[in-house]
């Protein structure tokens, strides 16, 4: 397994310099790598590695949403609030409908089993996304209108929403017994749970590091374990049918640091960045491990044009959702692109169907074709999404001069800082 590692982390930082000197997004490198050296191509990654690949995933994912929580400020938060909240299901219902409608006629699928891949491909990636919207913030690039803050906070809340759905709808058709109006109000009970959580977790945080002033790496691991604590209790009240948000517990426990210990805040960002160097490549590495070219091959064109026609409706519900909110044209066609990317969601739920489809003896043809679609949106959204976040944030968000401070102090600490001058 250690070889693996240090062949995945060798390879990564190479093909990171490689595409970032052609202006490329590094990540798009990490994944090419870890779908060359994952099971489907070259199978060269030790099983060993594999097995553990979900946690390595979940505990990268907490860094950089732990990151996030660090650059959301409270103003921001108050002035997109209503638009992150119509973000949070409108693109992802567009999307999800369209493939309900579509499946029957493009893939030959039921229309419940049509439902279920549009909830699998609902959700966008908070992988490919939080990165690019956290360099933003850091870079200032549309903060004057809280854009960054907007798309990151609905991203999140989208795929609690997504998830919900999709559960809802799988334990229906395999013939369980759902409780779909404690489903649909556990949505609301999940988010505010998990946010008060996370909130009562960062307070009593800063106030230990108050009482016992640990060095700022000790902080910074604290908080990472705290969270992985929590992810992993979210975990076990969603097998208890407990609606609980972890990731944005983990969020907002980021946010109450930044919003009562500001100082404190940006320093454990700065750290975060130095961590996130490392849990980058395992976080992108271990995504594209999971890609089956054989799969999304099986999708075919039909699936392809289904991917696409969908994301077209998805696009129309985001750029609904910026409507009346004061955006330049530039802006909402910034926020449109950024609601595109697939990844993380497809990649932990995409086979879930045909597993349950195959334990309760049902055909397994439908689920096949699900996890071929699910792979397929990996393939085409990831890569090309990240690179048009990476674009349109350049080409289509103004720097505000006028937010600088100890948010820019802190990023200059930052690897995010050296990338940003390399530009």
């Amino acid at each position: 397994m250690a070889i693996s590692l240090a062949e995945i982390i060798i390879l990564c930082l190479l093909v990171d310099w490689v595409f970032r000197h052609f202006k490329i997004p590094g990540l798009i490198g990490m994944l090419a790598i870890g779908a060359l050296l994952g099971p489907s191509v070259f199978d060269s990654i030790d099983p060993a590695l594999l097995q553990v690949g979900a946690d390595l995933r979940m505990i990268a994912l907490i860094v950089i949403l732990l990151r996030a929580g660090f650059e959301l400020s409270r103003e921001s938060l108050n002035r997109v609030g209503f638009q992150a909240l119509l973000l949070s299901f409108i693109p992802a219902a567009f999307e999800a409908l369209t493939v309900t409608a579509l499946g029957p006629r493009f893939l030959g699928l039921s229309v419940m089993e049509s439902a279920i891949l549009g909830c699998v491909l609902g959700a966008v990636s908070p992988a490919v996304v939080v990165p690019a919207m956290v360099r933003f913030i850091q870079e200032r690039r549309g903060t004057a209108k809280g854009i960054p803050t907007l798309v990151l906070a609905a991203a999140s809340i989208d795929d609690v929403t997504v998830i919900v759905a999709y559960s809802v709808l799988i334990g229906i058709y395999s013939g369980g017994q759902v409780n779909i109006a404690w489903k649909v109000a556990g949505v609301p009970i999940a988010i505010a749970v998990g946010i008060g959580v996370g909130l009562l977790l960062g307070i009593l945080l800063y106030k230990l590091f108050d009482r016992f002033n640990p060095r700022a790496t000790k902080r910074a691991l604290t908080i990472i374990g705290v969270s992985i604590l929590l992810v992993k209790a979210g975990d076990f009240l969603e097998t208890q049918d407990l609606p609980f948000a972890a990731l944005l517990a983990v969020m907002a426990i980021g946010f109450i640091i930044l919003e009562r210990r500001e100082p404190m805040a940006h320093e454990l960002s700065a750290k975060l960045g130095k961590i996130w160097v490392f849990a980058e490549i395992i976080l992108f590495s271990m995504v594209g491990a999971q890609v089956n070219f054989r799969a999304a091959a099986d999708a075919g064109l039909m699936g392809a044009a289904l991917i696409l026609i969908a994301l077209a409706a998805r696009s129309v519900g985001t750029y609904l959702c910026t409507l009346g909110a004061g955006f330049t044209t530039k802006e909402k066609l910034f926020i449109v692109i950024s609601y595109l990317p697939k990844a993380t969601v497809q990649a932990a739920i995409g086979s879930a169907p045909l597993m349950v489809m195959a334990s309760r003896g049902m055909p397994t043809a439908p689920g096949e074709t699900i996890l071929a679609v699910a792979v397929m949106s990996i393939v085409l959204t990831a890569p090309l999404g990240a690179w048009a976040i990476a674009w349109a944030g350049k080409a289509l968000l103004t720097i505000d001069m006028s937010s600088g401070g100890a948010s820019s102090r802190a990023m200059v600490e930052s690897d995010a800082a050296y990338e940003a001058l390399e530009d």
